[in-house]
């Protein structure tokens, strides 16, 4: 049956086009708007009031006259999906940028998603290994937890995407693993580069990859994440794997959502953006997590620049809320040269406990991640200290702990954008620089830990 056609476009603003109507007419439908010279485009139903349609368009309103007819579908945006998606790259409308076919679906699902039912909710557990070790040691990321990364402008948080998403697996699992990236307001240049490195790496052949360029419809930025998710739904729990989504960058996405807030006239709530950004974000986020009964789980790290750094920015402050820990990248490790330039100290995993330990990590791991975090905390304190003082001034204890502060970075913090480390790399890693410290200051770690770990403890290996 052919929907009924309305020629009674009373305003264009912006990406909205505003049409009276006398038909009941649903959220989120698709509608499609005909030129005058035969043109199709498409959009979805933002609002929909007793007078008045607002329609959102895909793919802007240039040349959209009052003239135009208006027709809508009674269906929502469906995203087609298939096994046959794992290695391709996407538009951030979902349409084919590497030049292969168009997808042949197994299913199409509403791009939207169905809530988790919270009763059916299974707790977030089980280690995912980034190989990065300020992640993986001391700010772990559990499968089925969102943790988003904090940037800030000019830092390399896109470089430390994409050495996850290279590197990200399940330990210890025979489920497959997948990796959903999607990258929101990128310029062609970012968007080259991540295509390359996909490539380059291989990585590709276990990713789905969907990109909206900065210069493509606010629209679009805003169906691409949704388009992301759906994706990842399909194949945590239609075929069983493990998907890790990583979605760059969320603050592009929030400045589209205030673009259309303002062309719809909306009041404004902090800083101009929409009041209800909260419940959008929570939409995005809240779509990570396991099932019971299912053995597939979604795993999110969405990340975010901070406009001038600033972490209580509503973007960053709104997604605190909502995550379970952040990762903070930090400008000054950053300027000296330090990569990937991740601040432990302001980054917090809050469901690092039940990733870790016997069976899961190592069983020293929680007790050393602590001591790590004591030690490098008192040593950057000290660093303020001899700004006034002068090193001379410390004790021998205190340029114990300075220089372990000096040495965590250096040999910690950064490493190599290729470099792959392992948890028990990692670990041996803490150990081996706590090994400077005097064992009697080692306060939080047990002494059995001790014995069987710290280095001067460790019996060599005999040769064969």
């Amino acid at each position: 049956m052919t929907s009924k056609e309305y020629r009674t476009i009373s305003q264009i603003a912006g990406p909205l086009v505003f049409v009276e109507k006398t038909e009941p007419v649903g959220y989120g439908e698709i509608a499609i708007v005909t030129l005058p010279n035969g043109e199709e485009r498409r959009g979805q139903v933002l609002d929909s009031s007793h007078d008045v349609v607002v329609i959102q368009m895909f793919e802007g309103t240039s040349g959209i006259e009052r003239a135009a007819g208006a027709r809508f579908t009674g269906e929502t945006l469906k995203m087609p999906v298939s096994q046959d998606m794992l290695g391709r790259i996407l538009s951030g409308s979902g349409e084919p940028l590497d030049g292969g076919p168009k997808i042949v679906p197994d299913d199409r699902l509403d791009i939207i998603g169905a809530a988790i039912n919270p009763w059916a909710r299974d707790n977030p557990r089980e280690f995912i290994q980034t190989g990065i070790s300020t992640i993986d040691g001391m700010n772990t990321l559990v499968r089925g937890q969102k943790l988003p990364i904090f940037s800030g402008s000019g830092l390399p948080h896109n470089d430390i995407a994409l050495q996850i998403a290279r590197q990200a697996k399940v330990l210890g699992k025979n489920e497959e693993f997948a990796v959903v990236f999607g990258a929101m307001g990128i310029t062609n240049e970012e968007a080259q580069y991540f295509m390359k490195d996909f490539e380059r790496t291989g990585a590709l052949k276990r990713a789905v990859v969907f990109m909206n360029l900065a210069d493509d419809p606010a629209i679009e930025r805003i169906i691409t994440p949704r388009l992301a998710l759906t994706t990842a739904e399909y194949l945590a729990y239609q075929l069983g794997m493990s998907v890790l989504v990583i979605l760059t960058d969320i603050t592009n996405y929030c400045e589209a959502l205030r673009q259309i807030g303002a062309a719809r006239e909306e009041v404004p709530g902090r800083r101009g953006y929409p009041g209800y950004m909260y419940t959008d974000l929570a939409t995005l986020y809240e779509r990570a997590g396991r099932i019971k009964g299912k053995t597939g789980s979604i795993t999110q790290i969405p990340i975010l620049s901070m406009p001038g750094d600033d972490i209580t920015h509503p973007i960053a402050d709104l997604t605190g809320y909502i995550t379970e820990g952040q990762i903070v990248a930090k400008r000054d490790l950053h300027r000296a040269g330090i990569y990937p330039p991740i601040d432990v100290g302001s980054s917090l995993s809050r469901l690092m406990d039940s990733g870790i330990g016997k069976g899961r990590t190592r069983e020293d791991h929680k007790s050393v991640s602590d001591q790590c975090y004591a030690a490098y905390a008192e040593g950057r304190d000290l660093r303020g200290l001899v700004a006034i003082v002068g090193k001379d001034a410390l004790s021998e204890r205190d340029r114990k702990f300075l220089d372990f502060a000096d040495l965590f970075e250096r040999r910690i913090v950064r490493q190599g954008r290729e470099d792959d480390r392992d948890i028990n790399t990692t670990l041996d890693l803490m150990w081996e620089i706590l090994a400077m410290i005097p064992e009697n200051q080692l306060t939080r770690i047990d002494r059995k830990w001790i014995e069987k770990y710290h280095p001067a403890h460790k019996k060599p290996v005999e040769a064969n």
